[in-house]
């Protein structure tokens, strides 16, 4: 069976179910093919479950040791970790529901299985039944992903050694873990376990913990950790990671001196690689990097024509706000409509650890090192009314801004609901305000964003209240 259409999306996670959206929009007949998941792995088993578990997580965190801060008390506290997992599946399944109905709103087919390009403007697509069917298409966007990435001496089980995937949907709490890694995944998961007492150790190659970020946002972030008794060994490598009888035994090294450590678990969260393998992207002559991500432009077209790929599989920037974005220009693009060109270097980042992390654009290293002069203007949690209120003002915001021409270069805040102050500062990057025009706009009292009013205040060299 063949069927004709104008695009045809490969993969249905945040950026392809976006991408098929606004194609149709643009008047253009869709199909979108997954082999396993509406949502993807964001809304299946990635960024959406994660967050209900984190909240379960700050919530057991209160009631196990902060209670005297709030005046309650318990004799008997117990803490249902399935439960928590329960209401993680359920918020998942309806946003998944929701990815359903607007693929039917907006008349776009959905098929479920395997593709695989067998020419520019060609897709096959096996269903589980092994039914083939082939899809014509004037253009092609790949939007396949990315998979955790574990060296092949390291034998992922399940069950003892574990990767994101069975870490979000394991019902029962290890007693131990150690986790390989201090990105995003590590860093939340580490969050998770420690509020409802597992003993956590993170494991960190790179001198510092979240190595990408700002340098004062790694050590505030260590500080905080320590307290919720969270062990971090950073500048130490990973030598080998065994299953045992009773758990796990990795062994670390530091300055050439080896230790042994052990755990009922090791989660293995040292990054991703793309899914580029077995879509026959190579067959299309569609040019692959090195490291398999799928090269695109501006655009997001690849070499050939036809064929655009968005998302993590380009390796851009692994962020799903970041798919759906590229999504939303590769189908503007195809319909030949007005479109931007994306700035990675300015995307947000959120990390959603407590404290929670929001970034976005350089970090003041990166810009002295690329020859900026700079003003910082800096403002802690600690001296708001609104933090002090929730009990929760451990952290600061960071402005980093250009001292000749008022341009902000970057932001960095590690604090309570951080990422939800990000968007007012990516917003005044992308329409070129500068912190003089964030310090004049009135922020409602008491409130959290306020420290960006301060922040700002700061960088003009006027603040107010430190």
């Amino acid at each position: 069976m063949s069927e004709n259409f104008d695009v045809v999306v490969i993969g249905a996670g945040p950026a392809g179910y976006v991408a098929a959206i606004r194609a149709a929009q643009l008047k253009q007949k869709v199909a979108i093919v997954d082999k396993q998941w509406l949502g993807g792995v964001c809304l299946n088993v990635g960024c959406i479950p994660s967050k209900s578990l984190l909240k379960n997580a700050e919530v057991a965190h209160i009631l196990r040791e902060r209670g005297k801060d709030f005046g309650f008390s318990f004799d008997n506290l117990k803490l249902d970790y399935g439960v928590a997992v329960k209401r993680s599946r359920q918020n998942s399944d309806r946003l998944i529901k929701g990815v359903g109905f607007l693929m039917k709103k907006n008349n776009i087919v959905v098929y479920m299985g395997e593709a695989h390009l067998t020419k520019p403007t060609t897709v096959s697509v096996k269903d589980k039944d092994g039914k083939l069917t082939e899809l014509s298409a004037k253009n092609i966007i790949v939007a396949t992903g990315a998979s955790a990435a574990v060296p092949s001496a390291w034998k992922v089980d399940g069950e003892k050694v574990i990767t994101y995937l069975e870490a979000i949907l394991q019902e029962k709490l290890p007693k131990s873990v150690i986790v390989i890694g201090s990105g995003a995944i590590g860093v939340e998961f580490a969050t998770v376990w420690s509020s409802y007492g597992v003993d956590v150790t993170i494991v960190e190659m790179l001198p510092r913990l979240v190595p990408l970020e700002d340098e004062e946002v790694s050590k505030e972030l260590e500080k905080e950790f320590k307290k919720r008794d969270i062990k971090c060994l950073v500048g130490n490598k990973v030598e080998s990671v065994e299953a045992t009888s009773k758990g796990v035994k990795v062994v670390v090294s530091a300055e050439g001196k080896q230790t042994t450590l052990e755990a009922e678990q090791a989660l293995v969260a040292i990054g991703f690689r793309p899914n580029s393998k077995g879509l026959g992207l190579e067959e299309v002559d569609v040019k692959i990097s090195e490291r398999g991500f799928v090269e695109v432009n501006e655009k997001m077209q690849t070499n050939v024509p036809s064929i655009y790929a968005i998302g993590d599989v380009t390796g851009k920037l692994m962020l799903a706000h970041v798919g759906s974005a590229m999504g939303i220009v590769a189908a503007e693009n195809i319909a030949g409509t007005e479109t931007i060109t994306l700035d990675y270097e300015m995307m947000p980042r959120a990390t959603y650890c407590q404290p929670q992390i929001a970034s976005f654009g350089l970090t003041e290293a990166q810009a002295k090192e690329r020859g900026h002069n700079i003003k910082i203007g800096r403002f802690p949690f600690q001296a708001n009314g609104k933090a002090l209120g929730l009990g929760d003002y451990a952290g600061w915001v960071k402005i980093v801004m250009d001292e000749k021409y008022g341009e902000i270069l970057g932001a960095h805040m590690i604090g309570p609901e951080v990422t939800e102050l990000l968007p007012e500062l990516t917003l005044a990057h992308l329409m070129e305000l500068t912190p003089h025009e964030i310090a004049r706009n009135v922020h409602a009292h008491p409130t959290l964003s306020e420290v960006l009013m301060e922040a700002a205040h700061g960088a003009e060299g006027t603040p107010i209240h430190i």
